[in-house]
């Protein structure tokens, strides 16, 4: 399952790069200041790109794992690194 949402955010490079970071002791991540990857143990893929008024998640989820679950560990991380606009806005769409 894939899914996509795209989170206004002025802070979306910082935001990438702390996640990412925050991540890369346990996982496979790849990073620069816009776009990131993230690749989880359970096999879910999770894609970042930072634009200049948003950050863009697409998580890539295989079958048999609960993406629902996923998304929200994804916003629950995003929202602690983002705590002075916390909650960001996360509206999942399919991919």
């Amino acid at each position: 399952m894939r899914s996509v949402a795209s989170v206004p955010t002025a802070h979306a490079s910082r935001y990438l790069q702390q996640l990412c970071k925050h991540w890369s002791h346990k996982m496979d991540v790849a990073f620069d200041a816009e776009e990131g990857r993230i690749d989880f143990p359970n096999g879910t893929r999770m894609l970042l790109t930072a634009a200049d008024d948003a950050l863009t998640v697409t998580l890539e989820v295989p079958d048999g794992e609960d993406a629902g679950r996923m998304q929200q560990v994804v916003a629950d991380h995003l929202d602690r690194f983002a705590f002075r606009e916390a909650p960001l806005p996360f509206e999942w769409r399919p991919g």
